[in-house]
């Protein structure tokens, strides 16, 4: 496999270019032809000009192409029209190019015939794709790629443009210039191979946010709130024309199919929510995000030495276009140009980057995507050194990263300042058990669900240790707290001890109540287990061995909570008037 890379200035040059390339073919035995064509103008005439020189010169060569944020060209960052032919040399290796029109509506029933299309050739090892996305999600698309068969290898990108607010296209030698399209490229054969990885190096910065509302790709609510707001609060960004270039760089970075995703909103609506490029479930933890350079290095060089071992003949790299806002002109090739040490290293940077991982296909925001492809076995005793020079993690690098370093620091801090007094507002200071308010506020919360599903179980055990006064009066109160926190200890060990779904809490002095949701036969046995465990306890300094009365009671349809909590305490007191140290069910 041979790979040519250059840049297309004019006609004239463009076919001369073309005249080499059909020269230097007579002289070799080749397989397929493939050109792409990367191009930030989304002038429609240059375009198809390309193409059709391509037709005349090289009638039997393939061609694909779409319009981008930015080029990648021998590893660098590139802004003119990028031209990348690749030619193969095995006679087993088979290519296929195929363009369908892609919307909202039919993505599904597209990758249902593409899926057709590959069971018709079991050749095919990998598929590459550009793809026009704005304003659709891709969720169902990823979704039924993920059906194909699990060992083909599934990459690509999302069509972009210089100006983000034109809309992005996609052409082929199989279709023609469309900004509602994808292309396919079938890779395969006997003496194909492919390698993949993702890089983000994005870190998650600041406060954690639940997921509370989302339809499809639009996301609603974060914590109950318009999902816009976090991106005012914590930014200062505003919902306004430049809302979409202003969060490119500070994606929401949150776990979807096994991985790490980052997912960045494409507009933001009047009612404060977001529009995102895929769906994004409810009930999910999300952050924003933003990258820091020295993670992002290293995870370059990772990978590099990665694909390093598998030596291939050519690189592909797929970079979302935040990337490159990220970096600016003048460092972006910093973490593409080392991928060239390999093998040469072409692509673009996308709305948007797809990858199959661990059967899964996942569309990617702020990520980079590198595919590796070899014809053949590898021919080098030992693979060509990937250079990445020290000094790249130097300057701007440093600074960055340790501010990064700091906010992380300064949020896991405050989370956990956030996380004590959310304990000390529920929790009681001596048993660390739930405070009475918080069991109460329970007991309410569980029988509002027991009215709306009346099949759900739930009782209540009170308990109340016998002649408590006793303890304090002879041994001291320190002893006497010693005695409660046996118990509470108790509660707690039972928890995993009689595998049990409760809530237990300290409902004042020595009283306790615990809030089970079992049928009201299991609760009683495991009341019985508890007073039977807290009576072998031996106490030091002479308290010895104390007990506890019990009340059971289960909940009655249709009775509230103080209902509920006056019976168990008449249990309790039956207990208590009976004899003591017994279990009361009422």
């Amino acid at each position: 496999m041979k790979q040519f890379q250059f840049t297309y200035q004019n006609p004239n040059q463009f076919q001369k270019e073309l005249i080499k390339l059909r020269q230097w073919q007579k002289t070799r035995v080749t397989s397929y032809m493939i050109f792409q064509i990367f191009s930030e103008s989304l002038d429609r005439e240059v375009i198809g000009n390309i193409c059709n020189m391509i037709e005349k010169e090289l009638p039997d060569a393939l061609y694909m192409g779409a319009s981008t944020n930015g080029n990648i060209l021998e590893g660098s960052v590139e802004t003119n029209i990028t031209v990348i032919c690749t030619v193969t040399e095995y006679p087993s290796t088979c290519m296929e190019m195929v363009q369908m029109p892609l919307n909202a509506e039919n993505a599904v029933e597209i990758v249902q015939k593409l899926s057709t299309i590959v069971s018709e050739r079991p050749w095919v090892k990998g598929i590459e794709m550009l793809v026009t996305i704005r304003g659709m999600s891709m969720t169902g698309f990823c979704n039924e790629l993920g059906k194909l068969p699990p060992e083909i290898q599934i990459f690509g990108g999302g069509a972009f443009s210089s100006d983000m607010d034109n809309e992005a296209c996609v052409f082929s030698k199989d279709g023609e210039y469309s900004t509602s399209s994808v292309v396919f490229l079938l890779i395969g054969g006997e003496d194909m191979h492919l390698t993949t990885m993702h890089v983000t190096g994005w870190k998650p910065l600041g406060k954690k946010f639940i997921v509370t509302k989302a339809e499809g790709s639009i996301l609603y609510e974060l914590d109950g709130k318009p999902a816009y707001d976090a991106y005012y609060k914590y930014l200062n960004i505003g919902n306004d024309e430049h809302f979409f270039s202003n969060t490119l760089e500070f994606p929401f970075f949150y776990e979807h199919n096994g991985l790490n995703i980052l997912r960045a909103p494409i507009a933001s609506n009047e009612d404060g929510s977001l529009t995102m490029t895929s769906n994004m479930d409810e009930n999910v933890v999300a952050r924003i995000a933003y990258g820091d350079p020295r993670t992002i290095l290293e995870k370059i060089r990772q990978s590099g030495q990665q694909i390093r071992e598998f030596q291939p003949d050519m690189i592909r790299v797929y970079s979302c276009a935040a990337r490159r806002t990220f970096w600016g002109m003048d460092e972006i090739s910093k973490e593409t140009l080392p991928f060239q040490s390999i093998a040469p290293t072409s692509g673009f940077y996308t709305s948007g980057e797809f990858l199959r991982t661990d059967g899964f296909v996942n569309q990617h925001n702020v990520t980079l995507v590198v595919a590796g492809i070899r014809e053949g076995e590898p021919v080098f005793a030992e693979s060509p050194e990937f250079e990445m020079h020290q000094e790249q993690f130097s300057g701007k690098v440093s600074m960055i990263n340790r501010l990064a370093t700091f906010i992380e620091a300064a949020t896991e801090e405050l989370e956990q300042a956030n996380q004590k007094l959310e304990f000390m507002a529920v929790s009681d200071g001596l048993t660390k058990l739930y405070n009475r308010r918080e069991i109460e506020r329970r007991i309410k919360e569980r029988l509002n669900e027991c009215t709306k599903h009346p099949e759900r179980p739930l009782c209540l055990i009170m308990l109340d240790i016998d002649n408590f006064k006793q303890v304090n009066d002879t041994y001291g109160h320190k002893e006497g707290d010693n005695v409660i926190v046996g118990l509470s200890d108790l509660f707690r060990q039972g928890k995993e001890n009689y595998q049990t779904h409760s809530s237990a809490g300290r409902w004042g002095g020595e009283e306790f109540m615990i809030l089970m949701e079992h049928p009201l036969e299991e609760t009683v046995t495991l009341a019985e287990q508890i007073r039977q465990d807290f009576e072998n306890i031996e106490f030091k300094n002479n308290v010895g061995h104390r007990t506890v009365s019990v009340g059971v009671t289960a909940f009655i349809p249709g009775e509230d909570s103080d209902a509920l909590c006056i019976r168990v305490d008449k249990a309790l007191y039956q207990a208590k008037t009976s004899g003591k140290n017994k279990v009361v069910v009422l």
